[in-house]
């Protein structure tokens, strides 16, 4: 089983502006409680880019977890795009498409892919415009949030459905522009084989990691101090410093980071028997649900 000595968690965010303030990035090494790491004045998604792509240089054996889906649904009816003779036929194909059509939207937005005319069809998007794809409902969902439902591990969101604060679309989205311009330079599992040393992303989602930390079913996000100290306990991991701001992005990082370390060297979790090597290459799966 491979090991890590330090874990990363980044809670991301979807936002239009430059600097969103959903960034949050936490960090955990061998000893001590987890960090945030917090730029002045935030963070900018070509910053986490560029932050990743130091790693690299400095060979450090982090597994990093992504609060975003990694791919989209493509099982339940064959294809990202049904009816879109362009539509890619795995997740590495999906993520050159977007960033491609995207080339010039600035801070890897996404605005382009979404007003895309056959992009477009299948998302829910805002101000009552829904595409003649977009299936109703909650949206198409990826094998693995259909079992993280059917499993109650979680109450996973479609990445079809841009409306309502918790949507996920357009972070995972802008997620998949970063991955694509990492241009391998970092493994992504389940995507990726898991080598022997160096940096690895894996796709997380946290509030399988609040659960894991005591945190009950709906009511999952920590605003404050005592909540943190009581979630990180229930981890065995000490309490940072005071926070200058206990908001959820910032909370959610730091018992993430915790978790992941507890949970990294756990066979079943690099192996979840609900996985397939299609549903590995086309969808990806996320870190934790079995």
């Amino acid at each position: 089983m491979r090991s890590f000595s330090h874990f990363a968690c980044i809670d991301w965010s979807g936002a239009r502006t430059e600097r969103p303030h959903g960034i949050a990035v936490a960090v955990i090494g061998p000893e001590g409680p987890p960090a945030l790491i917090s730029p002045d004045p935030r963070w900018s998604r070509e910053d986490v880019l560029a932050w990743l792509l130091r790693l690299v240089e400095d060979r450090k054996d982090m597994l990093i977890g992504f609060d975003l889906s990694m791919a989209l649904p493509f099982l339940d009816q064959d294809a990202y795009f049904p009816e879109w003779n362009e539509s890619p036929d795995d997740a590495k194909a999906l993520w050159r498409q977007i960033d491609a059509l995207c080339r010039d939207d600035p801070h890897l937005n996404v605005a382009s892919f979404l007003d895309h005319g056959q992009a477009s069809r299948h998302f829910r998007h805002g101000k009552g415009i829904v595409g003649d794809l977009f299936t109703g409902g909650t949206g198409r969902l990826r094998v693995v949030e259909r079992y993280q439902r059917a499993t109650g591990q979680a109450n996973s969101a479609s990445c079809f459905n841009l409306v309502g604060a918790a949507q996920v679309g357009k972070s995972s989205l802008t997620g998949m522009r970063l991955l694509h311009q990492l241009n391998g330079a970092i493994p992504v599992w389940p995507f990726d084989p898991v080598p022997d040393s160096g940096p690895v992303i894996v796709e997380i989602y946290t509030t399988v990691a609040a659960l894991a930390a005591g945190q009950p079913k709906g009511r999952s996000k920590v605003r404050d101090r005592a909540g943190l100290k009581q979630a990180l306990a229930k981890l065995d991991t000490p309490v940072p410093a005071r926070l200058a701001r206990y908001d959820d992005h910032s909370t959610d990082a730091l018992i993430t980071a915790a978790w992941m370390k507890r949970e990294a060297t756990n066979p079943a979790l690099w192996n979840p028997p609900a996985m397939t090597s299609e549903i590995a290459q086309k969808e990806g799966w996320t870190f934790g649900v079995v």
